[in-house]
């Protein structure tokens, strides 16, 4: 069989699955070499691509934020300041670092201090007034509240670790009985603990309760198991994230006499006081694609559009046209692809994928994509656990994409020869398409594009 025909009988092959009966499917595949389409099956069809839309997100954003963009988060101070005392307010100004830590935070207030200031007459004040005051995107779901990919999004938010879950804590279950603990330390969640010691395996479950500020924890935890951790969405980020600097300016020696609020702009005539410079952008994209980071994204698209995300998306959708895919094709309504307002044809994510080659910066967003059946999270990240021992292992680079009903990878498989593809399925009612889309791209790394 010629390699032409091999190409398109694997393709058949997967749209006749039977996993896929009654689903939509767009299949494009195109020669990483010449750029020529090799195959186009409804790859023009508008699907919801889910978190492939962070391929749309994260090359706009090394393109017009730049790769050595840092997020900056200050401290200023309003009224006047005799010596040790400031008689006024204190504000922890945002500007959407993804990467922002308590330990960030620890290093902030450690620098306050060592200006000299021991005491803050007035407020400590959360501003987050980079961003809008939209929190949650468009069609999120109400049952994803507690979800940690669904947190709100804020200018001023805080991740627990490095994992860079923003606007979230870490919910520790462990002991006999078992006991929760939260990181970081926070008054604002309250905890209804109904875990109890039981047989394995453990079945321990963390929500926060909807439209309430109550973690609810149930199930069982396994006598002698190990401590079980769950990442869980604050209903107010800004909040979370200046008590946090509240008790770490406590801890080196500042003392705030009045009261934790949010929502305000520092005045015009205000002074820095400190800073603290987070990561460049060339280090967050390897987290935000390799682990899929729906947090990071959100903070990425509402950081290109000065604060919301419909400037945010006006602003992908430029880059696109600069790079030749035609944005009316497509629709962004968000930056990670929790959206089920989003809708892109396969063709454009391929044209993307070939025409960001280009990029002077493309070295580094390749890299950190996703790479088949590599079982070190930092390298194979969401596809760590795909087409092992395959002849896609390795050398498949790719980003994944799922929602209820909707799965998608696209991305380059570096063959004998490499060709550029992308696969999005929606609407199947089987359990799991993965394994479709798998064969199918192992079909692509062991074939190749056809020579032509």
């Amino acid at each position: 069989m010629r390699a032409p025909d091999a190409l398109a009988a694997a393709v058949d092959r997967f749209l006749a699955d039977p996993a896929l009966a009654g689903a939509q499917a767009g299949v494009v595949v195109a020669d990483a070499r010449t750029g020529a389409t090799l195959l186009n099956r409804r790859g023009g069809e508008r699907l919801l691509p889910a978190s492939n839309v962070k391929l749309l997100t994260s090359a706009a954003a090394m393109a017009l934020l730049g790769p050595g963009h840092r997020f900056v988060t200050s401290v200023r101070s309003g009224g006047s300041r005799p010596g040790p005392v400031l008689n006024g307010d204190l504000y922890l100004r945002g500007s959407g670092d993804p990467a922002l830590t308590p330990a960030s935070l620890d290093a902030l207030a450690r620098d306050v201090a060592a200006t000299g200031l021991r005491r803050v007459t007035g407020d400590l004040v959360g501003d987050d007034t980079a961003f809008d005051d939209v929190r949650l995107g468009l069609e999120w779901a109400w049952d994803d509240e507690s979800f940690a990919g669904a947190a709100p999004v804020s200018a001023l938010t805080l991740s627990p670790d490095s994992d860079f879950l923003s606007g979230t804590v870490t919910v520790t279950v462990g002991g006999t009985p078992p006991v929760v603990r939260l990181t970081p330390p926070t008054s604002l969640l309250a905890v209804d603990n109904r875990a109890a010691t039981g047989p394995g395996p453990s079945t321990v479950a963390v929500t926060r309760r909807h439209g309430t500020d109550t973690l609810l924890v149930t199930g069982t935890l396994a006598a002698g198991a190990p401590a079980e951790k769950r990442s869980v969405a604050v209903g107010d980020p800004t909040l979370l994230a200046t008590e946090v600097f509240r008790s770490a300016l406590h801890r080196h020696g500042v003392r705030l006499e009045g009261r934790t609020r949010t929502g305000e702009p520092a005045p015009s005539g205000s002074r820095e006081v400190a800073r603290h410079a987070g990561p460049p952008l060339r280090e967050l994209i390897a987290p935000l694609l390799k682990l899929s980071n729906n947090n990071m994204a959100e903070l990425l698209v509402k950081a290109m559009g000065n604060g919301s995300w419909e400037a945010g998306t006006a602003a992908v959708a430029g880059y696109l046209a600069r790079l030749g895919v035609d944005p009316a094709t497509l629709r962004q309504v968000d930056g990670s692809g929790l959206s089920r307002r989003n809708l892109v044809p396969p063709a454009a994510l391929v044209r993307l994928l070939l025409r960001v080659r280009a990029e002077p910066w493309f070295g580094t967003w390749r890299a950190a994509l996703p790479v088949a059946g590599d079982p070190d999270p930092l390298i194979g990240g969401t596809l760590r656990n795909r087409m092992r021992g395959t002849p896609a292992a390795g050398v498949v680079h790719a980003k994944t994409g799922t929602l209820t009903g909707a799965s998608a990878l696209s991305g380059y498989a570096d063959g004998v020869h490499p060709v550029v593809f992308s696969v999005i399925v929606n609407n199947q009612l089987a359990a799991s398409v993965t394994p479709a889309i798998d064969r199918l791209v192992v079909a692509l790394s062991d074939q190749g594009s056809p020579d032509v």
